[in-house]
């Protein structure tokens, strides 16, 4: 991994990926009437309680529920825990999101805690998509594609969490 960051988006980018993220996911379901926002810890959570204010200022009607994924990203089984119970998101949207989408694993996973929930649909968000994937999930929704070879490092910076100026860099 190189030392050298380079920086690919700054604050005001990631509010404007964040916005249009927003509204796409509106468009897409605009006849539902209720959303249910999976953010996988920690980052991926993060994100997603910002786009659910984001989706809420646009659309104060739909109800928007939040809940929180926590992946043992180490292990090479499906370990996994949940804030609220699984069957809030029965029979509704589901969109599962996190800060980046690498090899997909993490979404992989994060998709493998609802095989036993019927949804009536489940997509994907995440900030910036890197195009390596490993497993076959793919964004729905992102705020940047980037071409990256492997040995690059993609590092998200969101306030709440890290507690800087949102940043994503390379490195």
């Amino acid at each position: 991994m190189s030392a050298k960051k380079t920086l690919i988006l700054n604050k005001e980018q990631i509010l404007q990926k964040s916005k249009r993220i927003a509204y796409q996911i509106i468009e897409d379901n605009f006849d539902e009437p209720a959303i249910v926002l999976v953010g996988i810890a920690d980052r991926g959570y993060v994100f997603a309680q910002r786009l659910q204010k984001l989706l809420q200022e646009i659309d104060p009607q739909k109800s928007i529920e939040l809940l929180k994924v926590t992946i043992q990203k180490t292990k090479r089984n499906l370990e996994s825990s949940t804030d609220l119970p699984i069957e809030t998101a029965q029979d509704k949207v589901v969109i599962l999101i996190d800060d980046v989408l690498n090899s997909g694993r993490t979404l992989a996973y994060g998709l493998g805690v609802f095989l036993n929930v019927p949804l009536k649909r489940m997509r994907t968000a995440v900030l910036i998509d890197r195009s390596h994937h490993q497993f076959p999930v793919f964004s729905d929704y992102y705020g940047l594609k980037l071409s990256t070879i492997l040995k690059e490092h993609v590092e998200v910076l969101l306030e709440e969490y890290d507690k800087t100026e949102d940043a994503a860099y390379l490195s």
